[in-house]
């Protein structure tokens, strides 16, 4: 099983999202805190009030919207970007064509990036 934290100004609206854009389902939901599933994956989702979103010992606050996020595999990347599109979802680029396939960066509520994935048979798990 593999469990990814993912900072949230919402925990609420945060697991939402993932319910509905991806598939996810809510696990536990308490106000500074959500926890979603979807197969082996966990997305503990820490709102500003829960232990995760505590200020640092030398004042440095967590914050969402980096660059380190979770990837979701996809067979068909294109008609699952026009499907979530539809949801009016975010994209932060275009989709990309690499080495071990196609990808984009979607972002969540909080601005957090979900890179879609597909893999064009050269990437191994």
């Amino acid at each position: 099983m593999a469990r990814f934290r993912i900072i949230a100004k919402d925990p609420g609206v945060a697991a939402t999202f993932y319910v509905d854009v991806f598939g996810f389902a809510v696990d536990m939901q308490v106000p500074p805190f959500a926890m979603v599933t979807k197969g082996d994956t966990t997305l503990l989702l820490s709102g500003p009030r829960s232990s995760a979103g505590q200020a640092m010992p030398d004042g440095r606050e967590p914050g969402a919207g980096g660059w380190n996020r979770i990837l979701i595999e996809f067979d068909d990347i294109e008609a699952e970007v026009e499907r979530i599109r539809k949801l009016g979802v975010q994209f932060r680029n275009e989709i990309l064509d690499g080495v071990g396939g196609k990808q984009i960066l979607a972002e969540d509520p909080d601005g957090n990036p979900i890179e879609l994935f597909e893999s064009s048979g050269n990437f191994q798990r």
